[in-house]
């Protein structure tokens, strides 16, 4: 592959490891954070409705999530990206270090022989500061999809260049994440666990204020001055109905034609899967099963390195699996992995060995996910790039890719109380035993959809091959060669021109 900085400038280098630095940072101390606060709730919510209100208290924090990218947009054309990015991770900083406070100052210490020694105060608490919390997490998870473009400007080389560089360092701080923050929940608490992530996410603000932005500020002056005399409030609620009309069209794309109905089965879903594995079934396995909840970051981390690996692999392979079908089909089937869940009875003595093995038969599972979705993005943007205009006032890659993610959300709150109400009927109905819930809600659920992903790969013109060279007649184009057509062809056509020019005069 070759030196991957070689199509950088010097000041393009730097911007990329400052933003790198960055967003490791970010991901060591958000991993940190949401599983410290995952166990945190399992721990604090009342016995009978544990998995319940977890997943109540899941499904608003993704809400909100969706809020807060949805917001991000008039921010961004009102003040440089770089200043938008590093005030919503300061601001999440602070939002998470309140919990640590309040657990702190109402008599929350470090345990003592095992014993988790928390402070006097309402678990309802959570749920109003992990939703507000949300709305950064959002904004950041939105803009640091966005900045690679100011940051290396629209060089679609190396845009793809620096997405892969920076991924592969994001998945290695999110697994050593994860894995540490189990030490830190043993050790500390899990209150007090995340008190490394108000200092990391602070860091990364600092960070992330000096990278410098190819002319954001021209542009964001450009936008000033042609945006018209409204308050920020109305811009944002400009952002809303925007969203909306967005979803609307997505609606209408996807439903239109058998080329993209079976997105919503071989996206959202497979996408509300493996949150959700990673959200609730690897806690509630820990809590209930293995006895101590902190081992389920160290089946999260098994999961996030799976995520690297199926990242990586599509890179690799991008030229021999043409299409995202064969990966689905991968991801399909590495779901059935899960029934070893409802069959476990490891030996309590070695629950954390156990823990371990769980780690990395989650791996083969979220290989399948993360190369299925990273293949998947480019199959979409590839099938809705001749759709686009420039003089639309909705993208059509934007409409569809809002109404997935919408879907998505709206699947995970909604049922995500449910699956977690039938964890908590069958744990109390059943002498305090999860393994019938697991049955029912790890086999039984991941069955159905590991038959409803593997007919969705048939769904397309062309997918019943093995591993098809071209799907619905959408070729996937490899961004580096066209990229080198479009400038060889540009060169030309200036050739041109000044041939013609020079034999005119």
């Amino acid at each position: 592959m070759g030196n991957p900085f070689a199509d950088f400038t010097p000041t393009e280098k730097r911007n990329i490891m400052i933003y790198m630095a960055g967003i490791m940072l970010y991901k060591f101390g958000l991993e940190a954070f949401t599983g410290s606060i995952t166990l945190l709730a399992t721990d604090l919510f009342k016995k009978q409705s544990t998995m319940t209100n977890l997943g109540i208290l899941q499904g608003l924090n993704q809400a909100f999530q969706c809020v807060g990218s949805i917001a991000i947009a008039p921010l961004i054309r009102r003040f440089p990206t770089r200043s938008v990015l590093s005030a919503s991770i300061f601001f999440f900083g602070l939002l998470s270090a309140i919990i640590i406070i309040i657990d702190v100052s109402t008599g929350g210490k470090v345990p003592e022989n095992g014993v988790k020694r928390y402070g006097q105060w309402d678990s309802i608490i959570l749920f109003p500061i992990y939703s507000i919390i949300g709305i950064c997490h959002g904004m950041v998870e939105l803009i640091r999809r966005v900045i690679p473009r100011d940051i290396v400007g629209g060089d679609v080389v190396k845009l793809k260049r620096m997405d892969a560089i920076v991924h592969v360092f994001y998945e290695v701080a999110g697994t050593s994440g994860a894995f540490f923050s189990t030490f830190l929940v043993l050790k500390l608490g899990s209150a007090i666990a995340p008190a490394m992530t108000p200092f990391l996410f602070v860091l990364a603000a600092v960070a992330w204020s000096f990278v410098g932005i190819l002319g954001s500020d021209h542009e964001n002056r450009k936008n000033l001055e042609t945006l018209e005399e409204s308050s920020l409030i109305r811009q944002i609620g400009h952002g809303f109905a925007h969203f909306g009309q967005s979803v609307v069209l997505g609606i209408k794309i996807v439903f239109s034609s058998r080329k993209f109905i079976w997105l919503i089965p071989g996206y959202s879903i497979p996408l509300f899967t493996h949150r959700y594995l990673e959200s609730q079934l690897s806690p509630a396995f820990s809590k209930y099963v293995l006895g101590e909840p902190a081992y389920s970051q160290i089946m999260v981390g098994g999961s996030n390195f799976g995520e690297l690996l199926g990242a990586l692999f599509v890179l690799f392979f991008a030229k021999t699996v043409k299409t995202p079908i064969p990966w689905l089909r991968l991801d399909a089937l590495g779901l059935l992995i899960i029934w070893i869940l409802p069959y476990a009875y490891p030996d309590p003595a070695k629950a954390l060995s156990y823990a371990w093995t769980l780690a990395a038969i989650w791996i083969p599972v979220s290989f399948g996910w993360a190369a299925g979705d990273v293949s998947l993005a480019a199959y979409i943007q590839s099938a809705l790039s001749k759709m686009e205009n420039p003089n639309d006032k909705v993208s059509p890659l934007g409409a569809v890719m809002a109404f997935l993610y919408s879907f998505y959300i709206v699947l995970y709150a909604s049922l995500g109380p449910i699956l977690g109400k039938v964890i908590d009927h069958y744990y109390n109905n059943n002498n305090k035993d999860i393994h019938p819930a697991l049955f029912r809600v790890g086999g039984i659920m991941y069955s159905v959809v590991c038959v409803v992903l593997l007919l969705a790969t048939f769904i397309p013109k062309g997918s019943f091959a093995l591993n098809p060279d071209l799907i619905d007649d959408t070729q996937i184009e490899d961004e580096e060669e066209e990229y080198r057509r479009q400038q060889a062809l540009q060169h030309d056509e200036i050739k041109e021109i000044k041939t013609h020019n020079e034999v005119k005069a």
